[in-house]
């Protein structure tokens, strides 16, 4: 019965309906901690499928107790250097991200990433973790060891996993994000071209991957005044959102926002304004059914 609960409740934070979520994910916690004691690891398990329902809605000072505890049986019942306490380990790490609590967040990694690297050379976590590590450092304008980082990570995935894995993209699209930021434009045009064309070919031309790639190029295009060639790419992620992820969805109201730039730097101002008000639009609707939800 709880995993069936649980379950239920997984599936139902994948499509962002957490106020049904979280009550099935209790009660399946509730079950586990009758049946086995609260500190067995499928107790564990359950405090972590909770703790990130919370932190899907920013709930993070309820998220951040229920991972220090799901480490802390993960910890006792294998040891500290078992990669279920690195999972663990990353997941605190996140949370801390997303508050921008950067130091916090950097130790855990680390603590992670050692865990993962005794674990094999190859080993695709190991991988995941050093891109988590490179996003941290990203964030904080380090760009140099993101860099190394992603090319790391990049490395491993192309070998575990094959030079047009989704993952690969992914990781492409990370280090072309690097060198934009540092005005390294040749060098993150090629780079989103190539994870484009992964992306295209392995889940399609219309996948939300794809018209994120898209939009990433009319933003390289546009900060460099390239406005002709960044428009008619914007309209293409534009209109894959919103048949992908529908008419509301807040990437749509981002590529609006996008859009409404472009027009403005190519002097039209009342497509600008039409743009602009789709995108607030969207967000204050979305705002409204947060609100109603909670």
């Amino acid at each position: 019965m709880a995993i069936v609960l649980n379950n239920l409740g997984t599936l139902y934070q994948t499509q962002a309906r957490y106020a049904e979520a979280e009550p099935l994910c209790k009660r399946a916690l509730a079950i586990w901690e009758k049946a086995y004691g609260k500190d067995h690891p499928q107790v564990a398990s359950g405090l972590n499928n909770l703790a990130s329902i919370y932190q899907s809605q920013a709930k993070y000072i309820e998220a951040e107790p229920l991972f220090n505890r799901a480490l802390a049986i993960w910890e006792k019942t294998y040891g500290k250097e078992h990669t279920q306490v690195a999972t663990g380990l990353n997941n605190l790490a996140a949370l801390y991200h997303l508050q921008a609590k950067y130091s916090e967040a950097e130790v855990f990694y680390k603590r992670a990433l050692e865990i993962w690297e005794k674990a094999g050379p190859d080993n695709p976590y190991l991988a995941q973790a050093l891109n988590n590590l490179a996003e941290l450092y990203r964030i904080q304008g380090k760009f140099g060891t993101a860099e190394s980082l992603y090319n790391r990570a990049l490395e491993i995935w192309e070998k575990s996993l094959g030079k047009e894995h989704p993952q690969v993209a992914t990781t492409i699209n990370n280090l072309a994000l690097v060198f934009q930021l540092q005005a390294r434009y040749a060098e993150a045009e090629s780079n989103y071209e190539r994870s484009k064309k992964i992306w295209e070919k392995v889940l399609g031309p219309d996948h939300p991957h794809v018209g994120q790639s898209l939009n990433n190029l009319a933003d390289l295009y546009r900060i460099q005044g390239k406005y002709a060639e960044a428009e008619p790419l914007y309209q293409q992620a534009l209109s894959i959102f919103k048949r992908a992820l529908g008419p509301d969805h807040p990437l749509v109201a981002i590529v609006c926002e996008n859009l409404a730039k472009c027009y403005k730097e190519l002097g039209k101002e009342d497509d600008a304004i039409l743009f602009e008000e789709l995108a607030k639009k969207i967000r204050l609707e979305r705002a409204r059914k947060t609100t109603s939800e909670n």
